[in-house]
């Protein structure tokens, strides 16, 4: 049925399930699988305020910060395929636009599935704290398995 699935992440506990969910199904119908996380990058008033506090290279050194923190966050990815006998390929992109970056990755990949995580708010709530989810479900032609 699918053939290559794409699992976004933020790596929050709720994106977690996203990540088991996805890999389970992944699994039984031996779909390849792109594990991928979205950082936005370092704001310019985030950079001007290490510069002036005698950081040297500011966005070398949050580069490599979230370099770290992705090693981290994949590790435990990395033994859930494990144990459900998968090599997924772990990717990490920056980008404003956390859903773009989700949906062109899917297409650059030929994914046939994107699995993603939902708090499932509605109304303001939404509004006010956006939704990744949305937006990829708005904007693209794939299927979506949303994990709340």
């Amino acid at each position: 049925m699918y053939r290559h699935i794409l699992i976004a992440t933020d790596g929050s506990e709720l994106a977690a399930k996203g990540v088991q969910h996805g890999l389970a199904l992944a699994g039984p119908l031996g779909a390849k699988v792109t594990v991928l996380t979205v950082s936005e990058p370092l704001q310019p008033a985030a950079e001007r305020a290490a510069l002036a506090a005698g950081v040297e290279d500011p966005v070398a050194r949050y580069d490599q910060q979230i370099d770290e923190q992705m090693k981290e966050r994949f590790k435990p990815i990395e033994k859930q395929a494990s144990d459900h006998g998968l090599v997924v390929e772990l990717l990490h992109e920056i980008d404003h636009f956390p859903a773009q970056a989700i949906i062109r990755t899917a297409k650059l990949k030929d994914c046939d599935l994107i699995v993603m995580a939902s708090h499932g708010r509605r109304g303001a709530a939404r509004l006010l704290l956006g939704s990744q989810t949305a937006e990829v479900l708005a904007h693209t032609t794939l299927p979506v398995l949303v994990v709340r």
